[in-house]
C-alpha cells in the first residue's frame, strides 16, 4: 500500500467512527430530540436562561416540519460540497493541462504564469 492509500483508509475509518460511536455509545438517549442542532439547543439555553428574550429577526422561511429542515440542511451541504469539487476538479484539470503542454513543448506563445 502507498503512503497516500494508508492515509486515506485512515482518514476513513476515523471518519466512520465519528459517525458511528455517537450512535453506539448511545449519546442523545432520554432527549425530546435527541441530535437536534446546535440552533435548537442555543434557543432552549436562551429560553431558560432569560424566558422574555425576544429575538431580533425571524426566519423568511418556516419549513413545516423537522424533517423537511433537514433536508434542506443536507441539501445545502451536498450543493456546496458540489460547487467545492467542481472548483477543485478545474484547478486540477488546469494544472495537469499546463503541466503536459510544458512537457510537450506546449503551444506557441504560451506565458508562463
Amino acid at each position: 500500500m502507498t503512503k497516500n492509500t494508508k492515509i486515506n483508509v485512515v482518514l476513513l475509518l476515523l471518519v466512520a467512527a465519528l459517525a458511528v460511536l455517537p450512535l453506539a455509545l448511545g449519546l442523545g438517549e432520554g432527549k425530546e430530540e435527541p441530535f437536534a442542532g446546535a440552533d435548537a439547543q442555543a434557543e432552549a439555553a436562551i429560553t431558560e436562561l432569560k424566558p422574555d428574550y425576544e429575538p431580533w429577526f425571524s426566519p423568511l422561511y418556516e419549513p413545516p416540519s423537522g424533517e423537511i429542515e433537514s433536508a434542506l440542511f443536507a441539501l445545502q451541504a451536498a450543493l456546496g460540497a458540489g460547487v467545492l469539487a467542481y472548483y477543485f476538479g478545474v484547478r486540477k484539470g488546469r494544472r495537469q493541462g499546463l503541466a503536459q503542454a510544458d512537457a510537450t513543448g506546449g503551444p506557441a506563445g504560451h506565458a508562463e504564469s
